[in-house]
């Protein structure tokens, strides 16, 4: 489905004189990041764009962009597309057929070092955080039952540790029957996390090892985890195809709305705000349309901010935005299950998680060094990073793709016209694109983004220091 940008254009801001745009164009330097004031920014040199989405409430930022005229403000004009699948997203990326994209946060990583497609993917965006759950089966759901201690309501007490899972794992076995769970794509965090959660459980979730053409992830496997696109994963399960799924919303909730399947982990509970999917671009397009980039970052900005402020209090708009057939298309009811600080695990288990979709607090938008490096760490542990690397190259590689210096532009020019404030953004002058060492994860492991090879070695399960897979 497409949406094209109808409106009017509305006038740049008066800071912007008459000069020709080719001058203008020159303005824009990236001194900014080296602590140097910033040039005024110029006209975008490509105003006709094409964004590209999966029909996700975490696409959110763009569809509210384009629907309170952010886009208009910065002098663009924007068609949104839905996209097949995440592949199909990428490979569009790359042969220019989109401008950029809503795209997983592994994505540009894995792009960008050559796993699956080669391509030099940036980003300058950090779209959201948290927003993802892990559903099983109500057959699998009650064998976990048993396995899980009740809390003082009475509830199944969370979060729910995969150690639940492993006897029923066990019994698949037993049986010489796969146990098959699905997942949207092999960089995507859903996959990170489920394996994460596995792992912690004492549950094996596979290597990948291309180095010898195995990308199916199923070396050692305990539980084999293949690839379903996310609106996809209900029906899947319900079909018998998978046992379980980690994905993002609406499609957990769809499973309980059903009555075919329980959330019985998110991610928040798995990794305490994790970062989950980036606006990316070709280097090229960023090299090409320096302003015209700035100029998106700026409205997404305004966009995630509009959706966190107030207490969520615009959510329920966002909601009836989203719920439109041309962005997710799911009941308002299922989205705002999950969109309005709530989350239901069990049918009529409904608790409060205002943080399980985030698009602006905690600096959520901000692309982070670490944020990439962690995504690294996770291609090194289950093999899709075939040998050792240096910590050394873990962030120059986070430095090749994360484009902080842009989002830093974008930012400065929105404190200059007045749309937001210096104290809403963090501190870029002392910023280093690490977050201080982060212990929120369910099996209490501390990642410090600056040293990854020590953070690997602190797993029992995953691959570390000179390990191979030949």
């Amino acid at each position: 489905m497409t949406l094209r940008f109808l409106k009017a254009v509305t006038p740049l801001p008066t800071r912007v004189t008459a000069t020709s745009k080719a001058s203008l164009s020159l303005l824009v330097a990236s001194v900014l990041w080296s602590g140097v004031a910033h040039a005024e920014l110029g006209y975008a040199e490509k105003e006709e764009l094409k964004f590209g989405f999966i029909k996700l409430t975490d696409m959110a930022p763009l569809a509210i962009a384009y629907e309170k005229g952010y886009f208009e403000d910065e002098g663009l004009y924007v068609t949104l597309e839905a996209q097949a699948n995440w592949k199909v997203l990428l490979d569009r990326v790359i042969d220019g057929q989109l401008d950029g994209a809503h795209m997983l946060a592994g994505q540009p990583l894995g792009a960008t070092i050559g796993y699956g497609t080669k391509a030099h993917i940036v980003t300058a965006f950090s779209m959201d955080l948290n927003g993802n759950a892990i559903t099983v089966s109500n057959t699998v759901w009650d064998e976990m039952k048993k396995n899980i201690p009740d809390g003082p309501d009475g509830k199944p007490l969370h979060p729910i540790s995969a150690s639940a899972l492993k006897p029923v794992i066990d019994g698949y076995k037993a049986q010489g029957k796969p146990f098959k769970m699905g997942m949207v794509f092999p960089v995507s965090t859903h996959n990170y996390e489920l394996r994460y959660w596995l792992a912690a459980g004492g549950i094996h979730p596979g290597y990948y090892a291309p180095a010898k053409g195995d990308t199916s992830g199923y070396i050692n496997a305990d539980a084999l985890l293949s690839v379903t696109p996310p609106p996809q994963m209900p029906a899947t399960m319900e079909a018998g195809t998978i046992s379980g799924y980690s994905v993002g919303e609406p499609w957990n909730q769809q499973a309980v709305f059903k009555g075919i399947g329980v959330p019985v982990i998110t991610d928040y509970e798995i990794w305490k705000n994790n970062p989950e999917k980036v606006f990316g671009v070709s280097s090229d397009w960023a090299e090409q349309y320096p302003n015209t980039h700035i100029r998106v970052v700026k409205a997404m900005i305004r966009a995630a901010k509009w959706l966190d402020e107030n207490n969520n209090a615009n959510r329920p708009e966002a909601v009836k935005i989203l719920s439109r057939s041309q962005y997710v298309g799911a009941d308002y009811e299922v989205i705002a299950n999950s969109m309005t600080g709530t989350f239901e695990y069990e049918k009529g288990d409904k608790r409060e998680i205002p943080d399980f979709n985030v698009f602006f607090r905690h600096h959520a938008t901000y692309p982070y060094y670490s944020d990439a490096i962690w995504s690294l760490t996770q291609m090194r542990r289950w093999g899709q990073i075939a040998e050792p690397k240096s910590d050394e190259w873990f962030m120059k590689i986070a430095k090749d793709v994360y484009r902080p210096d842009i989002y830093a532009q974008a930012a400065n020019a929105l404190i200059e016209d007045g749309l937001m404030t210096a104290s809403e953004f963090p501190d870029f002058d002392k910023e280093d694109g690490f977050k201080p060492p982060q212990s929120d994860f369910i099996d209490g492991v501390t990642y410090d983004g600056k040293y990854p090879n020590d953070y690997l070695k602190s797993f029992k399960i995953g691959l570390k220091d000179d390990d191979l897979l030949f």
